[in-house]
């Protein structure tokens, strides 16, 4: 009976690292006119739960000219929404100021048995965020 139970949780804990592996990894998204604007985001989702964000704006006669902001915390994932929490005493410091408390992206991919040509490019599109330039943002996995 005991090898049943521990077959039965490390099973359970294979499944559960298999789908964070589906949605960790590199985000990007580049917006730009050229040689006027550029407005660049990347995410980055690490496996462990955390996450990194960078925010680069370079806008010309802007004020500032150029901007970075910068935010990290914890992510969680339920039916393909992923959650953004930050923790005010650990994820805040004079370089990280952005909150994503309360921001939900959709994971967005193919369906693995859609067998058609059709091309989806897997993302993430932010529903939900207190960032007001965040809302309805796609950011494309790397």
């Amino acid at each position: 009976m005991k090898h049943i139970i521990i077959l039965f949780f490390l099973i359970f804990n294979f499944t559960l690292s298999a789908q964070s592996n589906q949605f960790a990894g590199d985000y990007t998204r580049t917006l730009s006119e050229e040689g006027k604007h550029i407005i660049e985001y990347k995410l980055t989702l690490n496996q462990d739960g955390t996450f990194v964000f960078h925010s680069y704006t370079k806008l010309q006669g802007g004020t500032p000219p150029e901007e970075n902001k910068y935010g990290k915390g914890k992510w969680s994932v339920k039916d393909n929404v992923i959650t953004f929490s930050s923790n005010k005493s650990e994820d805040f410091d004079a370089k990280n100021t952005l909150d994503f408390t309360n921001s939900k992206a959709r994971f967005v991919a193919k369906n693995p048995r859609d067998k058609s040509d059709k091309v989806v490019k897997t993302k993430l599109q932010f529903l939900e965020s207190e960032i007001p330039w965040m809302k309805r943002i796609d950011i494309f996995k790397v």
